[in-house]
């Protein structure tokens, strides 16, 4: 009986030896690898149940729907982030990594995110559009056109019965009452909301009937402000040539409507403040003007009525001045008789020196021509000389330059060149002669020392791997040394394992 217990032992130790036999914790911890490295971080949406937030600081409950739940965990470095408390019955919004708690074997959810389900959508669709809008331009200073300093007309776009409409209309009573209101009726949320409001902005850009236009509505949820953040209202609002005050909600909240607007109000009276001047500062600024302007020409009339007063002294009496221009005026007009008198007397004398002087023309003529004559006799006798000076020195010019001709010069010389290159061809040829021979020796003599044809012989040459160094004792390398050995045909890159220096 021992002997066949023993050999059942054997057995069954045999058979677990050849069985792949998992413990729990390799089973366990295998399998939350499969289970991570299976799901990305994926969004999950349920109700929270069993909410447990011990002294750790991290939250744990179960979330589950109508058929099905699941564990989770929020450590304490995510759950810092949150935006509100999670209670239990709350519906969530979680951003996830699937995972496996190993201690129990139990499957559960690492948040990573959690936000509120219902508002967390909207909240998500409003910065996605927020985003790209920002990113093409739409909310940049460049685009924002200026309000009018002083309109004629307001454009209202919201609901008639809300009480932003009767808050703006109170508001610019108060303060301009002059200023004309147009209202254009929409509906500011449910579904057809939006449409309504981008038909009304494009509505009051085509009839041109307003300065300016305030678009808004009183305060309420993401969801009761949702139809302001459609993105054909943004578009709208960007391509209307009529400046746009935003006036949605209260100071707290913001749409894509507010970003895009020329201007954003953060309630609707607010928009009407911005819209219109406070006449009664208007009236105050004119009645200071008007002192102002009173004073001014008050003070210009005392000095002009003194520069009068000083030019009415300084002023002499006329009939004075008048006498005094008619004795001027005479003693001018005997000097300028006298003057004329001396003049014609003058060039009187002059016109009877010029007579007695002045020759008949004919004389000056006949005289002329006599000289012009005798010139063009001179110049010709003149050039007949040059020309025959000039004819006698190109005729010696000519004799000495035959004597010159280089011809034979130029013979001599080209035989001598010729001569001259046959001697300087042949010298070339014996001094190529006479290098070769010596090329030869040379080749012989360094064949005969060179230390190939040592290696021909049988003998080698061996240096140091790393440095190229030749090696000529034993004791230059250490065991391990890699050295090089060159054959006379090929190159040994060897390993020494022993060294003896003897």
């Amino acid at each position: 009986m021992a002997v066949q217990s023993t050999s059942n032992q054997t057995s069954a130790l045999a058979n677990r030896a050849v069985k792949d036999v998992y413990p729990v914790s390799r089973l366990v911890r295998e399998a939350r690898v499969l289970l991570e490295g299976s799901f990305p971080l994926i969004w999950v949406e349920g109700e929270i149940s069993n909410l447990a937030m011990p002294a750790s600081g991290h939250i744990y409950f179960t979330l589950k729907d109508e058929a099905a739940q699941v564990r989770c965990a929020m450590f304490r470095n995510r759950n810092n982030q949150l935006r509100f408390t999670p209670e239990n019955g709350m519906q969530v919004l979680l951003r996830v990594r699937v995972s496996l708690y190993e201690g129990r074997g139990e499957f559960q959810l690492i948040i990573e995110h959690m936000e509120e389900a219902g508002s967390g959508a909207l909240q998500r669709a409003y910065e996605a559009l927020k985003h790209r809008l920002g990113q093409e331009g739409l909310f940049d200073q460049a685009h924002k056109k200026t309000l009018p300093i002083l309109p004629k007309s307001i454009g209202i776009i919201s609901s008639p019965d809300g009480a932003a409409v009767h808050d703006i209309v109170s508001v610019l009573k108060r303060r301009f009452p002059a200023v004309d209101v147009v209202l254009y009726p929409v509906a500011v949320q449910g579904e057809n909301a939006a449409g309504q409001l981008v038909a009304a902005v494009k509505l009051a850009d085509q009839r041109r009937d307003c300065d300016v236009i305030i678009i808004g509505r009183g305060g309420g949820s993401l969801e009761d402000l949702w139809s302001f953040n459609d993105e054909q209202l943004a578009r709208a609002i960007f391509a209307c040539e009529l400046p746009i005050i935003s006036a949605v909600g209260h100071e707290i909240d913001f749409t894509i409507c507010d970003f895009v607007a020329d201007v954003r109000a953060p309630t609707p009276s607010a928009a009407a403040e911005l819209a219109v001047p406070d006449a009664q500062q208007y009236v105050l600024s004119f009645q200071r003007y008007q002192q102002q302007l009173t004073h001014i020409i008050r003070q210009r009339l005392i000095t002009d009525q003194r520069h009068l007063q000083h030019l009415h002294r300084a002023l002499p009496r006329p009939e004075l001045i008048l006498r005094q221009q008619t004795q001027w005026l005479t003693q001018q007009k005997r000097m300028l008789d006298s003057a004329w008198r001396r003049y014609l007397l003058n060039y009187q004398q002059k016109l009877d020196y010029l007579s007695v002087r002045l020759k008949h023309p004919k004389a000056q003529i006949d005289k002329q021509r006599s000289a012009l004559n005798s010139l063009s006799h001179r110049l010709q006798t003149a050039f007949r000389t040059q020309q025959k000076s000039v004819y006698q020195q190109f005729q010696s010019l000519q004799f000495r330059l035959q004597r010159q001709v280089p011809l034979p010069q130029i013979d001599e010389q080209q035989k001598l060149v010729q001569t001259l290159a046959k001697q300087n061809q042949r010298l070339i040829l014996q001094q190529l002669q006479q290098a070769k021979q010596f090329l030869a020796q040379q080749m012989r003599t360094l064949a005969a020392v060179s230390p190939l044809n040592t290696l021909d012989r049988g003998y080698s040459i061996t240096s140091k791997r790393d440095s190229g160094e030749v090696i000529t004792t034993a004791a230059a390398v250490s065991p391990g040394d890699e050295v090089l050995i060159r054959l006379h045909k090929g190159l040994l890159s060897c390993e020494v394992k022993k060294v003896d220096e003897k």
